[in-house]
């Protein structure tokens, strides 16, 4: 192969890395949003819970519009078929996005006694958005097929999704609350860390059965060998994630940050094995990412830009979340 051969990989590449980044750390504050509880006792924990995302939330969609880029400009046709198929599911998951951020600013600058209406919106936006992205991840999987079979699969995807964003964003708050709340997060985490886990089975199971493709890449002699790892380690990871949850929380805070992490290791494991049953399609069964890709020239060209500015957004995320380590404290709003 050529290097313009190798350009569509590097930017399927850079576009996966974003698309994973983007759902391992907007999913933890989707997450949180989809778990604050509602009660007006619930008040104090709902604003440490805010609290606990408040300096990240908004930078980590930036990840979203890097992706959304990338499809754009390096694989257009590919971009116009997605959109073709998912306009509307798109737009509602924009408009979940939308009140989230209006939620979240007015929750505080409102007068108190709409205080708990706004917390609602923050966490009907989490739920519309988690909602929309799962099934539009079962749309694509199943390549927009019409039919009844591709909408049903859509629709347990989009479980599957919010309860992983559940999952990795109660696992979050195991990281960063404390006491009560803490505790809390736990019993969240256990729940939703078992739903996940029999979403990822019923979507693995489905995966297969419904692509002739997919089954033949995953159980072909010998590659069955070494990617049958994957599944293997995703049910390990998810065994001892219930099991530490099961023993927090301990004395002095001890293995608090560990849930968070072997939930990090489900997603990209989860996100790998995505990868691997796809590749090289772009759109599954319809464009591989050669035929989408847009002149070589211009790839070239997009090519300089990533290289600088992929670096600074890595740089500024690693640079935030050393800045604001710890345990969440009070968010105050100027």
């Amino acid at each position: 192969m050529t290097f313009a051969d190798w350009l569509p990989v590097i930017f399927i590449g850079l576009m996966g890395l974003a698309i994973l980044i983007y759902a391992m750390l907007d999913g933890y504050d989707l997450g949180v949003g989809i778990l604050l509880p509602m009660g007006e006792e619930d008040e104090a924990q709902r604003d440490t819970m805010i609290a606990s995302i408040g300096p990240f939330w908004d930078a980590n969609e930036t990840w979203l519009v890097l992706a959304v880029g990338l499809l754009l400009i390096a694989f257009p046709s590919a971009h116009s078929m997605v959109l073709t198929h998912l306009y509307i599911p798109a737009a509602i998951m924009l408009i979940g996005l939308i009140l989230r951020g209006v939620s979240f600013d007015f929750r505080a600058k409102a007068a108190v006694a709409h205080k708990l209406a706004w917390d609602r919106a923050f966490k009907i936006g989490s739920l519309l958005t988690t909602l929309t992205q799962g099934y539009m991840l079962g749309q694509y999987v199943m390549g927009f097929d019409p039919g009844w079979q591709p909408q049903l699969f859509s629709c347990l995807s989009a479980l599957g999704v919010t309860a992983a964003y559940s999952y990795i964003g109660a696992n979050w708050l195991v990281m960063k609350t404390e006491s009560k709340l803490q505790r809390r997060a736990v019993n969240w985490a256990k729940l939703a860390g078992r739903s996940t886990f029999l979403g990822v089975v019923a979507v693995s199971l489905v995966n297969p059965l419904v692509n002739p493709g997919v089954f033949s890449r995953w159980f072909t002699f010998p590659l069955v060998m070494f990617v049958l790892l994957i599944p293997v380690i995703c049910f390990a990871a998810f065994v001892l994630n219930d099991r530490l949850l099961a023993r927090l929380p301990k004395e002095r805070d001890r293995h608090c940050r560990v849930p968070f992490f072997v939930t990090v290791l489900i997603f990209l494991l989860c996100f790998t094995g995505l990868a691997f049953s796809f590749f090289p399609y772009i759109v599954p069964g319809k464009l591989t990412i050669w035929e989408a890709a847009s002149a070589p020239e211009s790839l070239m060209f997009i090519l300089i830009g990533a290289v600088i500015v992929v670096p600074l957004i890595l740089a500024y995320t690693a640079y935030s979340y050393i800045v604001f380590s710890g345990k969440a404290t009070d968010l105050e709003y100027h």
